[in-house]
């Protein structure tokens, strides 16, 4: 089968095909959805919900955002990548998959409006404040097509590794069974000590002492 259609209709899916990684061999569908294009990241040898596995055991899922200067770039200013990096690492290990949400830069504000609020913060503004100053959202994510491409795979169920309450609200009022909170905490740096605690402090992010 070449492509794989959710029920709904809502996002479809190519063949899946192997990318070797530095944390192992992945298996890796593209999904085309009402928000954009996006990527499955399935680790090789996690069972499929109901093919051996413990049910009880629902897989471990990261629903990660797209982040250009994280993710390719390595910035420090944000954790993105390192949880990007930490989550594949992790999955690899225990099974399940990445949900790799392109359309997500600068939560949603794109990646020209994240770099001017870049600009604001390196003026004193926090995050927040610096997409408020700017006239846009603080969050402008949708998971739509994140929970349809779960439905796809069969993870109706999930272990969700994140911090952020909004994310497995969301995934959760769109008909995904968030079973249990995965932590995804990373140590904090000199140049995003404070990007921390304002997503601690201000939108109510799960991040622990180690963030203080």
């Amino acid at each position: 089968m070449s492509e794989m259609r959710t029920p709904e209709g809502g996002v479809t899916g190519t063949a899946p095909i192997d990318l070797p990684t530095p944390h192992g061999t992945f298996e890796v569908r593209a999904w085309r959805g009402h928000d954009g294009e996006h990527m499955s990241l399935l680790a090789r040898g996690s069972a499929w919900p109901g093919e051996g596995s413990d049910a009880s055991q629902p897989p471990l899922v990261r629903v990660h955002s797209e982040c250009a200067t994280g993710d390719i770039f390595g910035s420090y200013r944000c954790d993105c990548g390192e949880q990007l990096e930490k989550a594949l690492e992790t999955i690899q290990r225990e099974g399940g998959a990445v949900i790799y949400m392109r359309g997500h830069e600068g939560r949603g504000i794109g990646l020209f409006e994240k770099i001017r609020a870049y600009h604001l913060q390196d003026l004193g503004d926090d995050t927040v404040e610096a997409n408020v100053h700017l006239g846009l959202p603080v969050d402008a994510r949708r998971y739509d097509d994140a929970a349809d491409i779960l439905r796809a795979l069969g993870m109706g169920r999930v272990r969700l590794m994140t911090n952020n309450p909004e994310k497995d609200g969301a995934l959760a009022s769109l008909g995904i069974e968030v079973a249990e909170i995965v932590p995804s905490v990373i140590a904090p740096r000199v140049a995003n000590r404070r990007y921390l605690e304002t997503k601690r402090e201000k939108m109510a992010h799960r991040l622990g002492p180690s963030h203080d």
